[in-house]
């Protein structure tokens, strides 16, 4: 009876040895050493500047820390790796994997990219959070850039510009006529229109245009970046509110390929690091500004706001730019027609939920 059974046994064994292995993959994978995940990230703003430039730091560190530092985005700063404009394209190019930048910068080659990342007379930092997360914003934006090999995440927000530091006062649109400035997005396009010469340059080199009379005005970030980019120091008009950017929208962009190869345990944590660090970001951008426009007047800098009727005059030349854009690219008709539809509701909670800005 013992040999039977000890012959059933080794049979038994036999045929378990032979038969494909189906436990899970992560099962088998257990205990094996899996490859950490170490990026160089180029950034499009230089870390030492406020909400604009330092999220990426914070994302950069929260999401070594939660991964144990499996994850790690080794940060360099703007032009060390790639030009600032071109950081979307060595991602493409999988000359990098990753990188961190404002998507407003390619829209000479995708032209509906200023709709995901700031738009004239748009959408506030929420409204574009809620469209972007529940409604249709992260898939057109994903869809938008599929056929580049390039995969965005939204990153980062933060709220309104200035909406430029002038030499000389602003009281109409004539004033906008033969002016050299530096603006970016379609609000250059608006200000083109209206005859301004707009020349489009990294901030690292907007003070020296300014100081050298290369430029007559310029619109770059917030209050705070201005200041330690030293605009105080040459123009004295600072004029809000930012019609042109009503929010400024940062995304990490990863090669597709790169991206579409990471588990997706590691997909989700990089994707909860920037959902965190959008909050961050807008939150250090709004604490911040307060401060930095009380110390105005001790600069001799004068704060002001561009009159309703100049208001309403540029949006119009916006809309017309809008349409016009549509017009001729397909995709940006489709993300407008998205944004257009999602405020068209919004209105109804936004109009009765919130008190009124003059309250």
């Amino acid at each position: 009876m013992a040999a039977v059974v000890f012959a059933f046994v080794v049979g038994l064994l036999g045929a378990l040895a032979l038969r494909p292995d189906t436990r899970p993959v992560a099962a088998v994978a257990a205990g094996a050493k899996v490859a950490p995940i170490k990026w160089r990230v180029p950034v499009a703003f230089g870390t030492n500047l406020p909400a604009l430039g330092d999220n990426i730091l914070y994302v950069a560190e929260r999401l070594a820390t939660a991964s144990d530092q499996h994850i790690e985005l080794q940060v360099f700063e703007p032009d060390m790796l790639l030009p600032v404009f071109s950081i979307t394209e060595g991602v493409r190019d999988n000359k990098i994997p990753a990188g961190y930048t404002w998507l407003g910068y390619d829209a000479g080659k995708i032209p509906a990219t200023p709709l995901v990342s700031a738009v004239p007379f748009g959408m506030e930092p929420w409204e574009f959070t809620a469209w972007y997360y529940e409604d249709e914003g992260r898939a057109l934006t994903t869809a938008l850039y599929a056929p580049h090999q390039v995969h965005p995440i939204l990153c980062g927000i933060i709220g309104p510009e200035t909406a430029g530091w002038f030499r000389r006062p602003i009281d109409s649109l004539a004033d906008f006529n033969g002016l050299k400035i530096r603006f970016a997005g379609l609000g250059g396009v608006v200000l083109q229109q209206l005859g301004a010469s707009v020349t489009m340059l990294p901030g690292g080199e907007i003070f020296q245009a300014l100081e050298k009379g290369a430029i007559d005005a310029t619109e770059f970030s917030l209050p705070v970046v201005d200041q330690m980019l030293g605009f105080d120091r040459v123009a004295k008009y600072n004029y809000f509110p930012g019609w042109h950017q009503t929010f400024t929208a940062a995304h990490l962009v990863i090669n597709q390929s790169v991206w579409e190869n990471l588990g997706s345990a590691d997909q989700a944590m990089i994707e909860m690091a920037c959902t965190a660090g959008v909050i961050r970001n807008l939150s250090r951008g709004e604490a911040l500004q307060g401060k930095v426009m009380a110390g105005f007047a001790a600069k001799g800098v004068s704060p002001r706001k561009l009159p309703l009727p100049i208001l309403r005059e540029l949006q119009a030349v916006t809309t017309a730019v809008l349409e016009d854009e549509a017009s001729r690219d397909a995709d940006f008709a489709r993300i407008w027609a998205s944004q257009k539809k999602f405020l068209a509701t919004y209105k109804l909670w936004k109009d009765h939920a919130y008190l009124p800005r003059d309250f």
